[in-house]
Protein backbone atom coordinates (compact mmCIF):
# COMPACT_ATOMS: atom_id res chain seq x y z
CA UNK A 1 0.00 0.00 0.00
CA UNK A 2 3.30 2.47 0.70
CA UNK A 3 4.92 0.99 -1.86
CA UNK A 4 7.23 3.89 -3.92
CA UNK A 5 6.45 2.58 -6.82
CA UNK A 6 3.01 3.78 -6.26
CA UNK A 7 3.92 7.53 -6.22
CA UNK A 8 5.14 9.68 -3.78
CA UNK A 9 3.73 12.29 -1.25
CA UNK A 10 6.62 14.05 0.40
CA UNK A 11 8.52 16.43 -1.27
CA UNK A 12 11.67 14.75 -0.73
CA UNK A 13 11.13 11.76 -1.87
CA UNK A 14 10.97 10.89 -6.03
CA UNK A 15 8.57 8.23 -7.19
CA UNK A 16 10.05 4.68 -8.09
CA UNK A 17 8.61 4.75 -11.24
CA UNK A 18 8.97 7.93 -13.16
CA UNK A 19 11.60 9.99 -10.97
CA UNK A 20 9.41 12.67 -10.36
CA UNK A 21 8.90 14.63 -7.75
CA UNK A 22 5.73 14.89 -6.02
CA UNK A 23 4.18 17.96 -7.91
CA UNK A 24 5.02 16.24 -11.19
CA UNK A 25 3.88 12.52 -10.69
CA UNK A 26 0.09 11.42 -10.40
CA UNK A 27 0.20 8.75 -9.05
CA UNK A 28 0.36 5.04 -10.49
CA UNK A 29 -2.50 2.44 -10.23
CA UNK A 30 -1.39 -1.17 -8.22
CA UNK A 31 -3.81 -3.91 -7.64
CA UNK A 32 -4.48 -7.03 -5.35
CA UNK A 33 -5.14 -10.26 -7.48
CA UNK A 34 -7.93 -11.77 -4.91
CA UNK A 35 -7.80 -15.35 -4.16
CA UNK A 36 -11.16 -16.05 -4.81
CA UNK A 37 -13.58 -13.74 -6.92
CA UNK A 38 -16.48 -11.84 -5.65
CA UNK A 39 -19.69 -9.90 -6.55
CA UNK A 40 -19.30 -6.12 -7.40
CA UNK A 41 -22.44 -4.62 -5.13
CA UNK A 42 -22.80 -2.72 -8.20
CA UNK A 43 -23.12 -5.02 -10.52
CA UNK A 44 -25.07 -7.57 -8.72
CA UNK A 45 -28.37 -6.76 -10.04
CA UNK A 46 -27.26 -6.96 -13.71
CA UNK A 47 -25.08 -10.56 -13.02
CA UNK A 48 -28.09 -11.95 -11.86
CA UNK A 49 -30.35 -10.78 -14.89
CA UNK A 50 -27.32 -12.64 -17.40
CA UNK A 51 -27.58 -15.45 -15.13
CA UNK A 52 -31.38 -15.89 -15.62
CA UNK A 53 -30.34 -15.45 -19.89
CA UNK A 54 -28.08 -18.18 -19.90
CA UNK A 55 -27.85 -21.63 -18.97
CA UNK A 56 -25.51 -22.69 -16.66
CA UNK A 57 -23.84 -25.65 -17.86
CA UNK A 58 -23.46 -25.00 -21.82
CA UNK A 59 -23.49 -21.06 -21.57
CA UNK A 60 -26.05 -20.70 -23.92
CA UNK A 61 -28.61 -17.74 -24.58
CA UNK A 62 -32.08 -19.73 -23.76
CA UNK A 63 -33.83 -17.82 -26.51
CA UNK A 64 -32.66 -18.25 -30.41
CA UNK A 65 -34.34 -16.77 -33.74
CA UNK A 66 -35.37 -20.08 -34.90
CA UNK A 67 -37.37 -21.00 -31.96
CA UNK A 68 -38.58 -17.94 -30.10
CA UNK A 69 -41.29 -15.47 -31.83
CA UNK A 70 -40.49 -12.06 -31.36
CA UNK A 71 -36.44 -12.70 -30.45
CA UNK A 72 -35.78 -11.78 -34.16
CA UNK A 73 -37.15 -8.49 -33.38
CA UNK A 74 -35.58 -7.67 -30.25
CA UNK A 75 -32.22 -8.30 -31.15
CA UNK A 76 -32.46 -5.67 -33.80
CA UNK A 77 -33.20 -3.19 -31.24
CA UNK A 78 -29.98 -0.83 -32.14
CA UNK A 79 -30.08 0.46 -28.21
CA UNK A 80 -28.27 -1.91 -26.21
CA UNK A 81 -29.95 -1.55 -22.81
CA UNK A 82 -33.35 -1.78 -24.50
CA UNK A 83 -32.23 -5.13 -26.15
CA UNK A 84 -30.90 -5.94 -22.88
CA UNK A 85 -34.28 -5.77 -21.00
CA UNK A 86 -36.48 -7.39 -24.43
CA UNK A 87 -34.20 -10.08 -24.69
CA UNK A 88 -34.34 -11.07 -20.36
CA UNK A 89 -37.93 -10.68 -20.93
CA UNK A 90 -38.14 -13.57 -22.82
CA UNK A 91 -35.45 -15.41 -21.52
CA UNK A 92 -36.24 -14.84 -17.79
CA UNK A 93 -39.46 -17.59 -17.77
CA UNK A 94 -37.54 -20.54 -19.45
CA UNK A 95 -37.19 -23.86 -17.54
CA UNK A 96 -34.67 -26.02 -19.68
CA UNK A 97 -31.60 -25.17 -21.98
CA UNK A 98 -33.39 -26.76 -25.38
CA UNK A 99 -31.86 -29.40 -27.55
CA UNK A 100 -34.36 -31.10 -29.46
CA UNK A 101 -36.38 -30.96 -32.18
CA UNK A 102 -40.11 -30.28 -31.62
CA UNK A 103 -42.73 -30.71 -34.03
CA UNK A 104 -45.98 -28.62 -33.59
CA UNK A 105 -49.63 -29.74 -35.70
CA UNK A 106 -51.60 -33.06 -36.12
CA UNK A 107 -53.26 -34.68 -33.49
CA UNK A 108 -52.84 -37.69 -31.27
CA UNK A 109 -54.35 -40.28 -33.79
CA UNK A 110 -52.03 -38.92 -36.73
CA UNK A 111 -54.28 -37.44 -38.37
CA UNK A 112 -53.14 -33.91 -40.49
CA UNK A 113 -54.64 -30.92 -38.44
CA UNK A 114 -56.30 -27.72 -40.51
CA UNK A 115 -53.73 -25.86 -38.95
CA UNK A 116 -50.38 -25.32 -40.92
CA UNK A 117 -47.31 -28.11 -38.95
CA UNK A 118 -44.47 -25.72 -37.85
CA UNK A 119 -41.22 -27.99 -37.67
CA UNK A 120 -38.73 -26.07 -34.47
CA UNK A 121 -34.99 -26.26 -35.51
CA UNK A 122 -32.89 -27.80 -32.69
CA UNK A 123 -31.93 -24.80 -30.33
CA UNK A 124 -28.45 -26.69 -30.10
CA UNK A 125 -28.39 -26.60 -26.11
CA UNK A 126 -27.58 -28.65 -23.56
CA UNK A 127 -30.76 -29.45 -22.34
CA UNK A 128 -30.37 -29.43 -18.66
CA UNK A 129 -32.86 -27.68 -16.02
CA UNK A 130 -32.62 -24.30 -16.03
CA UNK A 131 -33.28 -22.46 -12.16
CA UNK A 132 -35.03 -19.32 -10.73
CA UNK A 133 -32.20 -17.18 -9.52
CA UNK A 134 -32.97 -15.55 -5.97
CA UNK A 135 -31.03 -12.76 -5.07
CA UNK A 136 -30.10 -11.90 -0.93
CA UNK A 137 -28.10 -8.84 -0.33
CA UNK A 138 -24.62 -9.62 -2.03
CA UNK A 139 -25.53 -13.33 -2.27
CA UNK A 140 -27.25 -15.31 -5.25
CA UNK A 141 -29.01 -18.45 -4.64
CA UNK A 142 -30.23 -21.07 -7.48
CA UNK A 143 -33.68 -22.95 -7.40
CA UNK A 144 -34.41 -25.64 -9.46
CA UNK A 145 -38.10 -26.36 -10.06
CA UNK A 146 -38.77 -29.89 -10.59
CA UNK A 147 -41.97 -31.73 -12.72
CA UNK A 148 -43.88 -33.82 -10.19
CA UNK A 149 -46.87 -35.51 -10.15
CA UNK A 150 -50.10 -35.00 -7.52
CA UNK A 151 -49.01 -37.66 -6.07
CA UNK A 152 -45.75 -36.77 -4.30
CA UNK A 153 -46.21 -34.77 -1.37
CA UNK A 154 -45.54 -31.01 -0.56
CA UNK A 155 -42.38 -31.88 1.19
CA UNK A 156 -40.91 -33.56 -1.95
CA UNK A 157 -41.59 -30.22 -4.04
CA UNK A 158 -40.06 -28.23 -1.90
CA UNK A 159 -36.34 -27.48 -3.18
CA UNK A 160 -33.88 -25.50 -1.22
CA UNK A 161 -31.90 -23.03 -2.60
CA UNK A 162 -28.46 -23.41 -3.82
CA UNK A 163 -25.72 -21.08 -3.54
CA UNK A 164 -24.12 -19.22 -6.31
CA UNK A 165 -20.50 -18.56 -5.48
CA UNK A 166 -18.83 -15.28 -7.01
CA UNK A 167 -16.63 -18.62 -8.98
CA UNK A 168 -19.57 -20.64 -10.44
CA UNK A 169 -20.49 -17.21 -11.83
CA UNK A 170 -17.59 -15.90 -13.20
CA UNK A 171 -17.27 -19.73 -14.42
CA UNK A 172 -20.89 -19.69 -16.28
CA UNK A 173 -20.40 -15.79 -17.67
CA UNK A 174 -16.95 -16.85 -19.68
CA UNK A 175 -18.73 -19.92 -21.14
CA UNK A 176 -21.08 -16.83 -23.21
CA UNK A 177 -19.86 -16.81 -27.12
CA UNK A 178 -19.50 -13.22 -28.61
CA UNK A 179 -22.65 -13.29 -30.60
CA UNK A 180 -24.35 -14.10 -27.63
CA UNK A 181 -22.77 -10.85 -26.18
CA UNK A 182 -23.80 -8.51 -29.05
CA UNK A 183 -27.45 -10.34 -29.06
CA UNK A 184 -27.78 -9.46 -25.51
CA UNK A 185 -26.77 -5.67 -25.97
CA UNK A 186 -22.83 -6.22 -23.94
CA UNK A 187 -20.04 -5.16 -25.74
CA UNK A 188 -16.95 -7.89 -26.53
CA UNK A 189 -14.37 -5.79 -26.26
CA UNK A 190 -15.92 -2.87 -23.54
CA UNK A 191 -17.90 -4.74 -21.21
CA UNK A 192 -17.82 -8.42 -21.41
CA UNK A 193 -19.87 -10.42 -18.43
CA UNK A 194 -17.14 -11.90 -16.86
CA UNK A 195 -15.69 -8.26 -16.08
CA UNK A 196 -19.10 -7.82 -13.79
CA UNK A 197 -16.98 -10.26 -10.98
CA UNK A 198 -14.12 -8.17 -9.64
CA UNK A 199 -10.65 -10.90 -9.94
CA UNK A 200 -8.85 -8.06 -9.28
CA UNK A 201 -8.80 -5.00 -7.27
CA UNK A 202 -7.15 -2.09 -7.92
CA UNK A 203 -5.47 0.02 -5.92
CA UNK A 204 -5.22 3.87 -5.91
CA UNK A 205 -1.71 5.73 -5.61
CA UNK A 206 -1.06 7.45 -2.75
CA UNK A 207 -2.15 11.38 -4.12
CA UNK A 208 -5.90 9.69 -3.59
CA UNK A 209 -5.13 8.51 -0.29
CA UNK A 210 -2.71 10.78 1.13
CA UNK A 211 -0.93 10.07 4.95
CA UNK A 212 -0.83 12.96 7.01
CA UNK A 213 2.60 13.68 9.00
CA UNK A 214 1.78 14.17 12.16
CA UNK A 215 5.19 16.69 12.87
CA UNK A 216 5.37 17.95 9.42
CA UNK A 217 8.98 16.33 9.34
CA UNK A 218 7.44 13.32 7.10
CA UNK A 219 9.79 11.14 9.27
CA UNK A 220 7.34 10.80 12.20
CA UNK A 221 4.42 9.24 13.09
CA UNK A 222 1.80 9.80 10.12
CA UNK A 223 -1.83 9.55 9.68
CA UNK A 224 -2.91 7.42 7.10
CA UNK A 225 -6.50 8.00 4.67
CA UNK A 226 -10.02 5.58 5.58
CA UNK A 227 -9.17 3.81 2.04
CA UNK A 228 -5.36 2.96 2.64
CA UNK A 229 -7.11 1.28 6.29
CA UNK A 230 -9.68 -0.68 3.93
CA UNK A 231 -7.28 -1.94 1.66
CA UNK A 232 -5.45 -3.11 4.46
CA UNK A 233 -8.67 -4.81 5.84
CA UNK A 234 -9.32 -6.78 2.57
CA UNK A 235 -5.07 -7.36 2.20
CA UNK A 236 -5.39 -9.66 5.44
CA UNK A 237 -8.95 -11.29 4.40
CA UNK A 238 -7.30 -11.90 1.16
CA UNK A 239 -4.35 -13.24 3.20
CA UNK A 240 -6.77 -15.44 5.26
CA UNK A 241 -8.37 -16.95 2.57
CA UNK A 242 -5.50 -17.95 0.69
CA UNK A 243 -3.92 -19.49 3.81
CA UNK A 244 -7.05 -21.32 4.50
CA UNK A 245 -6.82 -22.94 0.78
CA UNK A 246 -3.45 -23.77 1.09
CA UNK A 247 -3.94 -25.30 4.73
CA UNK A 248 -6.54 -27.47 3.29
CA UNK A 249 -9.70 -26.01 5.71
CA UNK A 250 -12.71 -27.03 6.09
CA UNK A 251 -15.47 -25.88 3.15
CA UNK A 252 -17.24 -23.83 5.92
CA UNK A 253 -14.01 -22.36 6.99
CA UNK A 254 -13.16 -21.31 3.40
CA UNK A 255 -16.78 -19.85 3.07
CA UNK A 256 -16.84 -17.66 6.15
CA UNK A 257 -13.39 -16.31 5.27
CA UNK A 258 -14.83 -15.45 1.44
CA UNK A 259 -17.71 -13.71 2.83
CA UNK A 260 -15.39 -11.65 5.11
CA UNK A 261 -13.26 -10.85 1.48
CA UNK A 262 -16.71 -9.97 0.43
CA UNK A 263 -17.97 -8.09 2.82
CA UNK A 264 -14.74 -5.74 2.76
CA UNK A 265 -14.88 -5.37 -0.70
CA UNK A 266 -18.24 -4.20 -0.88
CA UNK A 267 -17.89 -1.45 1.83
CA UNK A 268 -14.57 -0.02 0.27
Amino acid sequence: LNDPLLGSVDRPFKCKTCNNSMSECPGHFGHIELAKPVYHPGFIKKTKKILEMVCHECGKLLCDKDNDEGFLDAIRTRDPKVRFARVWAMCKDKKFCENETTKKGGDKDGFESSKPQVTKVPHGGCGSAHPNIRQKALALFARVKGETNDEETAQKKEIKDKPITPETAHAVLKKISEEDMWNMGLNKDYARPEWLIVTVLPVPPPPVRPSISMDGTGTGMRNEDDLTYKLGDIIRANGNVKQAIQDGAPAHICLEFEELLQYHVATY
